[in-house]
């Protein structure tokens, strides 16, 4: 094979590589990483493998794995809530599997993979998202069929406990969020309460690196004042929004005045209601959607309207 060739057939695979480091870590710029690292250990070996398909499947989530470890360490001192990077398009699609990868990239379902083993997470996005062999699975992550089998047992264990009874089908999830984003504009505090689950709950992510929520607001009431108080504001100094799959669930981009990204909010909606909002704002997350803006000087801009008004 061609050096051409070789480059060629890389590149054919990248989206499938990204997808799998994507889910097995949770982060784009990771996740980009572990596929470039890839690409390196395959032009450097000196042998060619039967199958590229295999070898680079097998190589990017030993290196997702071990990415993933040290990671651990970085996600426990976190400040604030940890929610992955936001992801708008899946590079890879497969017409036979489109069910499986759209739940598994759901910011929900991330969050949930975050529960596992590397060993664990690894072996249920192989087997269970892409439909990989056991034979596959078991070369990519060193260990045994025969544990391979019980790794997804457990992980197939933690999913389905963390998963809830009910889930909406993609027009009952775009027609809802179409209604919430429309109360949003409104400041309809009453038409927000509506589309919201009495338990609903809105976790922000900033990272310690930009305005955040000091803690989860919980309850539709409280979720729904919050918004319909902060969202005027924000469109009173020219911030818009463009409502946008993220993480192939509804959600919205937040740009400020010069377009560029103050944060992303993402809905979870089952069972007919809105059950969690989720927004990311820390700018190390925001950076591969575009030009991040400067969320502080947002806030105070706020502020200042405010105080202004008052």
């Amino acid at each position: 094979m061609t050096e051409v060739d070789e480059a060629d057939e890389f590149e054919e695979l990248r989206p499938l590589l990204f997808s799998i480091a994507y889910r097995i870590l949770g982060s784009v710029g990771e996740a980009e990483d572990a596929v470039q690292e890839t690409w390196l250990r395959f032009d450097a070996s000196a042998t060619r493998p039967t199958s590229a398909k295999a070898f680079l499947s097998a190589t990017v989530t030993r290196i997702a794995i071990d990415v993933l470890r040290s990671a651990r360490v970085r996600r426990e001192q976190y400040a604030g809530p940890w929610l992955p990077e936001p992801l708008l398009a899946d590079p890879y699609q497969d017409p036979a599997r489109s069910a499986e990868l759209a739940d598994s990239v759901s910011m929900a379902a991330l969050l949930l993979l975050e529960r596992l083993s590397p060993l664990e997470r690894s072996v249920f996005v192989l087997r269970e998202v892409f439909g990989f062999g056991f034979d596959e699975v078991a070369t990519a992550v060193g260990r045994s069929e025969s544990a391979c089998r019980q790794l997804l047992v457990r992980a197939r264990r933690h999913m389905r406990a963390g998963r809830p009874r009910f889930e909406a089908d993609r027009e009952e999830r775009r027609e809802l969020a179409t209604r919430f984003f429309d109360a949003l504009r409104d400041g309809d505090v009453v038409g927000l309460r509506d589309l919201l689950a009495a338990d609903v709950s809105m976790v922000g992510d900033g990272g310690g690196k930009a305005p955040q929520l000091a803690r989860a607001v919980v309850g539709a009431e409280n979720v729904a004042r919050l918004l319909a108080s902060v969202i005027p504001w924000l469109a009173r100094i020219d911030v818009t929004f463009e409502p946008r799959e993220i993480n192939a669930q509804p959600g919205a981009i937040f740009r400020d005045r010069d377009g560029k990204v103050l944060h992303i909010l993402a809905l979870d909606v089952l069972d007919g209601q809105i059950q969690t909002i989720r927004t990311v704002i820390n700018p190390d997350k925001l950076g591969h959607l575009g030009p991040v803006a400067d969320a502080w000087a947002v806030d105070r801009e706020v502020k200042q309207a405010r105080r202004q008004r008052n």
